[in-house]
This record gives structure tokens, sequence and C-alpha cells, in this order.
């Protein structure tokens, strides 16, 4: 889909960024697509879930009426969540994406992009392939399959997420900030997963552990490089499981983690398993699990995921 498009519908959350910067992003899609004469249009979502259900409206509309839509997810790793699980399985449909939350994790991938934030440039730009994870499992009570494009966290991630989450609403606490504020929190309680892994058939790690990743995308928690050789495009997942070490030992080691150079380190075989694969299955030994996809948790019970190679047109901004 590097060709004409028919229309460009900007989907964007309302709550994201704080609720600041909409007015200005509504001025930018006004002036570029008067310049370039395009058919554009701005969809507010009301609440959670109707980023999807629009994506997948506008999907079958363009469907049905033989053309091509780029649907732009303006907002944080949950609203492009939102919308990719709108628009998977429609070859019409291409996913663009203006970062306007707290994380926007995944647009970190395209080093060699142009400004995700420069509307002229999304609307030129090309689109490239791009993988995705299906997930299937008990997700919040329910048997469901999804999609996730980024990134899954359990353990200690995830409940550095969650809090994190929770001390931005606090007017002085913003950002990195935040972030670290939440690591500090959940390393005092070390709180992390109880868990059994299975990576393409093989019981990786079984019991307690400060947490496990499964991810397409290299970043996570704002820029933590936790991944630094995932690619959206090879075709594998790449699985990191960080024992159950001791505080002490995290701390030496969250810089490197977090920069990406931890897998450098002589003695990693001591606290990091890895490996890189097309099938996983977690199973809570707990009974239920805090998982957390593309930066949203939800309670889960066993989980299996598929890497889905090329599943999804993602649109790259002109450099």
């Amino acid at each position: 889909m590097n060709g004409e498009y028919m229309k460009a519908i900007f989907i964007l959350n309302p709550k994201a960024g704080k609720g600041t910067g909409h007015a200005r992003l509504k001025a930018d899609i006004e002036k570029a697509a008067k310049e370039l004469c395009l058919d554009t249009g701005i969809y507010y979502t009301k609440a959670v879930g109707d980023a999807e259900a629009f994506a997948k409206l506008a999907c079958k509309e363009a469907e049905a009426n033989g053309e091509e839509v780029r649907l732009f997810a303006c907002g944080g790793d949950g609203t492009v969540n939102e919308v990719l699980n709108g628009m998977i399985g429609f070859e019409c449909a291409s996913l663009g994406i203006v970062p306007m939350g707290t994380g926007n994790d995944f647009v970190r991938n395209f080093t060699e992009a142009g400004d995700f934030k420069d509307i002229r440039a999304q609307l030129e730009g090309n689109t490239e392939k791009c993988d995705v994870i299906r997930y299937s499992g008990i997700l919040s009570g329910e048997s469901k399959t999804r999609y996730c494009i980024n990134m899954f966290n359990i353990g200690f991630d995830c409940n550095v997420v969650d809090l994190t989450a929770k001390l931005k609403e606090y007017p002085l606490i913003k950002g990195s900030f935040a972030y670290l504020a939440a690591v500090a929190g959940i390393l005092i309680k070390k709180k992390g997963a109880n868990l059994r892994v299975k990576v393409d058939g093989e019981v990786l790690s079984e019991g307690p552990i400060l947490l496990t990743s499964v991810a397409n995308g290299g970043y996570c928690g704002g820029g933590v490089n936790s991944s630094p050789v995932a690619s959206t495009k090879d075709g594998l997942m790449d699985v990191n499981i960080i024992y159950n070490i001791s505080r002490t030992n995290f701390v030496k080691k969250f810089p490197y983690y977090s920069k990406g150079t931890h897998m450098n380190l002589p003695d990693i075989d001591d606290f990091l398993c890895f490996r890189q694969c097309k099938e996983v299955e977690i199973t809570p030994l707990d009974g239920t699990m805090r998982l957390c996809t593309d930066g949203e948790i939800e309670d889960a019970g066993q989980v299996t995921m598929q890497i889905v190679p090329e599943a999804v047109n993602v649109v790259i901004p002109k450099a």
C-alpha cells in the first residue's frame, strides 16, 4: 500500500496527553489535507473500546467501497492497540500513529522514520509490513483472541506500569520521574510473578520470577529498551525472563536493562533467560496474572501467543 489512497481518518483519544494539544492537531490535519488535496476526517473516541469499534466500521466501509484507508491512532500505545484490533484482517487499511500519550513505545522502533507528529509527513509517508502477536486465553474473565503490536509484560514490569499510571495522576509527578518512582516502589516489595513459561514447546521457567516479557518491538515503559534485538519484521517474538534475583543485583543491572546494553554483560546467563521464538504459552501458577499488553493491564489466565508475520501495514512518516 505504497501508492495512492483514498482517505485518512484520525482517531483521537480526548484523554491522551492529559487532554492537551488537540486543537493544534486538528489545525495541522486541516492544513495538511488542504495542501495535499486529501480527504481526511477526525473521530473523537468516547470510551474504552470505542477506537476499536470505530476502526472496524471504517474498514468495512472502505472495503465495501473498494477504497484504501489510513487510520491514524492519536493517543498512547493503548489507543494504537485498539485501532490495530479493529483493523486487523482488512487489506484495505493501514495503521498510522500520532503519538500523544505518555509511553509512545511502538514508534521508537522506527529510528529512520520522519517525525510521527508531523501530519504532512504522515500523509505523504509510505507503509511497511509489520508483524503482530496474536494471543488467546482467558482475558478479564472471558475466552478471547486478540492482537498485540509491541509487547507483553508480566511481573515486575507490569506492576511498574500499573503504579506509574497511578502516580501520573498526581500533578507534580510526570514522565520518566513517575516511572523511576514506580520502579523504586515495586522493588521495595519485590513483586514479581509465579509462572510456567513454555517457548516453542520447551518449558524455560516454572516458579517465581521477577518478570517476563514477550516482545515484537524493543521498548516499554516510555523508552526502556528491554528487548534490544527485537524487530517488528523478523517473524519472531523475543522472550525475556529475569530470574528472582536479589534487590541489590537488580539495582546494579537495571541501568543496563533500561539502555538495552544488558545483553552484553558477562554474567547475563545468571539473571536472564532469552529466546526468540514463534509461540509462547504462559500459565499463572497462582490461578491468574496481571498481563500488560501494549501498556494496558488486565487479569488473565493461561495465555498462548503466536507471531503473525507481516500482518499489518504501518504508515512510516516521510523523512
